[in-house]
């Protein structure tokens, strides 16, 4: 199929699975991922009329969006990577929210850069729901201060984001996340890819984010 179709697929089983549940989220943004992805293939999901992506890294969003964001102004793009403090500055300029916030030391520097630039970013925290020492997320019981550390530094903290392990049930992290959400007061649940999306929406995902069922493999070479 082509990406067209992909997006068209993805975003009818994403709609159907809420339908059937009942979540009240009817329609998950779809957030699709382009890191790795060859420019082709980012740019026959922008000719389809997709408009919100995800990048890993700030150095290949930066090569990639600079020229395309020009073109199609209304792009929306989120940053869904591990992030240095030293290219937050970067990261604020480019990117239209950010989604893995894990640490304070993180936090304060995007806050002195939205600052400086004039330009308020919303962002999720990442939360390492299966607190796995070599992933980036705050862990469980760290989260509700860096929440409060956050709102102190006058950052909108639009909700949480996770990755669960590979191998795990995703089943299990999802519901961990919205359990954690509802304790902070947190709406948005940025959770399921592309394996496990239609779980995501039935399970009160807000944002999904996909990369390979849209795109195709990644070709890492």
């Amino acid at each position: 199929m082509s990406i067209t179709d992909n997006i068209k697929t993805i975003d009818a089983e994403i709609a159907s699975m809420c339908k059937h549940v009942g979540v009240p989220v009817a329609s998950p943004r779809l957030i699709a991922v382009s890191k790795v992805q060859p420019e082709d293939r980012v740019i026959a999901a922008l000719e389809a009329g997709h408009r919100t992506f995800g990048e890993n890294r700030v150095q290949e969003a930066e090569e990639r969006w600079t020229a395309l964001k020009e073109a199609y102004p209304d792009v929306h793009l989120s940053l869904i990577g591990g992030l240095q403090t030293n290219k937050a500055g970067k990261a604020v300029e480019l990117f239209d929210e950010i989604q893995s916030v894990d640490r304070v030391k993180l936090a304060r520097a995007l806050a002195k850069e939205m600052e400086k630039q004039g330009k308020f970013l919303p962002i999720y925290l990442q939360v390492n729901t299966g607190a796995e020492p070599q992933k980036g997320g705050v862990l469980a019981g760290n989260l509700s201060d860096l929440h409060a550390e956050c709102k102190t530094l006058g950052l909108e903290v639009a909700g949480l984001m996770c990755i669960p392990p590979a191998g795990d049930d995703p089943s299990l992290h999802f519901a961990l996340l919205k359990k954690f959400a509802k304790q902070e007061g947190l709406e948005k649940l940025s959770m399921g890819m592309s394996a496990d999306y239609a779980l995501a929406a039935a399970m009160g995902a807000t944002d999904i984010r996909v990369g390979t069922a849209i795109f195709g493999a990644r070709d890492y070479s």
